[in-house]
């Protein structure tokens, strides 16, 4: 794997905070990699980063209801990411589901890591398999499942 990732965190409205207390939590991890975020997470994140006196590469898209989704959605499949955090907010619908579905799509086609919780996201950052360099995903698989009708 490469030393510096290209990491996406995004955040719907009523997780912004979450997403900003597990940033900080993270810092310095993710401080010795790029952050590309959709553009009030970005801004918060930047923000708060700034308040710890914490320096990071981070870049910001657009916001997720103008566009960001789909402009990070857009590096997934050019190989930009490696890996994802989207704290979603489950319990609110989204004006702009169509992006975020497109995005969580793109991430599971392309084989990019994607945490939806906080949990995930510390299992995720925590692998040891991202300083391994013998360690390369296995490419995706899409072989039709024949089903013996006996099995049914």
């Amino acid at each position: 794997m490469k030393e510096k990732l290209t990491i996406a965190l995004v955040a719907h409205d009523n997780r912004k905070a979450d997403m900003v207390a597990w940033a900080r939590y993270n810092a310095k991890y993710l401080s010795q990699h790029h952050i590309v975020c959709t553009g009030t997470t970005g801004s918060l994140i930047r923000k708060a980063f700034e308040d710890d006196g914490v320096q990071a590469d981070i870049s910001c898209m657009n916001s997720g209801p103008m566009g960001g989704d789909a402009e990070i959605a857009a590096m997934v499949v050019r190989h930009e990411i490696d890996l994802a955090v989207f704290l979603i907010d489950d319990l609110n619908a989204q004006p702009h589901e169509a992006d975020i579905q497109m995005l969580l799509r793109q991430c599971r086609l392309h084989n990019i890591p994607i945490a939806c919780n906080r949990a995930s996201a510390d299992l995720m950052i925590s692998s040891t398999l991202w300083t391994d360099p013998s360690y390369v995903p296995a490419p995706q698989s899409y072989v039709k499942f024949e089903r013996n009708p006996s099995q049914q």
